[in-house]
């Protein structure tokens, strides 16, 4: 299977200052890096949504309705408005960024991007500062449609339960894609009841997709990189980590390439590991 690369999930600093100099082109830009660095200094005009502390683990399915919810509202009371382009960047291409970008992709925001690079590609790339105090702006509630984002379940393709996980073990048309750290993935740091991995998961660290500046790699790197791991586009892929946000993250990155079916397993290792009825296994390290 061919697939080409979706250059415009990734946006450069230029193209985001081009945006924000035009009002009509209405792009609201969302800084999802900690408070304090929201304060110290941010995109000019941007607003602020750190989602760090929202995590599910249990995607059974009345918590799994109730996160939805609670998530939709948030985006909502921010003022995400999906007749808007939006950029969303932090410090780095990173994760925060990533999972903001899966949690907008969900609930079905037609146009949303990555600042590539983040914070730091903007103050490289010489573009103004804004410091100081900042009220939140906020559009006028009315300019959020009322059915957005409250479709919930969304778009249930984009998102995996453990038992969309578990029912994948094993099967060839699927790769579960392993996004954490060497440690986790052998099992040597356990950062829930079991530590281990998902049976068969293929294991590439979500740092991979990146270069030394903190931008995604090219797209031939990236293909390269994935395709030599069998994490080839014919496969169902479904990610995941210990939170669901370096997923987000190989999720963005696959979504980059171009891969048709890719899903982020929102529960992820901590639900996984907690779960004492579901199959883990422990990799050996190669010492070859």
């Amino acid at each position: 299977m061919t697939t080409e690369a979706n250059a415009r999930l990734l946006v450069s600093p230029e193209e985001v200052a081009s945006g924000l100099r035009s009002p009509a082109s209405g792009l609201q830009v969302i800084d999802t890096r900690p408070a304090e660095d929201f304060a110290n200094g941010r995109i000019p005009g941007a607003l602020h949504l750190d989602l760090w502390a929202f995590s599910l683990n249990n995607t059974d399915p009345a918590p799994l309705e109730s996160f939805l919810w609670m998530i939709a509202h948030v985006l909502a009371a921010r003022g995400i408005d999906p007749a808007r382009p939006v950029a969303v960047y932090d410090d780095i291409s990173g994760m925060r960024a990533a999972r903001l970008f899966w949690f907008l992709e969900y609930f079905g925001h037609p146009n949303v991007r990555i600042l590539d690079g983040g914070f730091r590609a903007w103050e490289r790339n010489g573009q103004p500062i804004e410091t100081g105090t900042v009220t939140q702006r906020l559009p006028a509630p009315a300019r959020v449609p009322p059915d957005w984002p409250e479709r919930v379940p969304g778009h249930p393709e984009r998102l995996a339960t453990w038992t969309d996980v578990k029912e994948r073990i094993g099967r060839n048309e699927a790769v579960i894609l392993d996004t954490r750290s060497n440690e986790e993935y052998y099992g040597e740091v356990a950062r829930a009841k079991r530590g281990g991995s998902v049976p068969g998961a293929v294991h590439v660290e979500w740092t991979r997709n990146l270069t030394a500046e903190g931008a995604f790699k090219p797209a031939a790197q990236l293909r390269t990189m994935y395709e030599q791991a069998g994490v080839t586009p014919d496969h169902d892929v479904v990610t995941y980590c210990q939170g669901g946000y370096r997923a987000a993250h190989s999720y963005l990155a696959l979504r980059f390439l171009g891969y048709p079916r890719v899903r982020t397993y929102i529960g992820s290792w901590k639900e996984w590991g907690d779960r004492d009825e579901l199959p883990i296994e422990v990799p050996k390290r190669s010492h070859g």
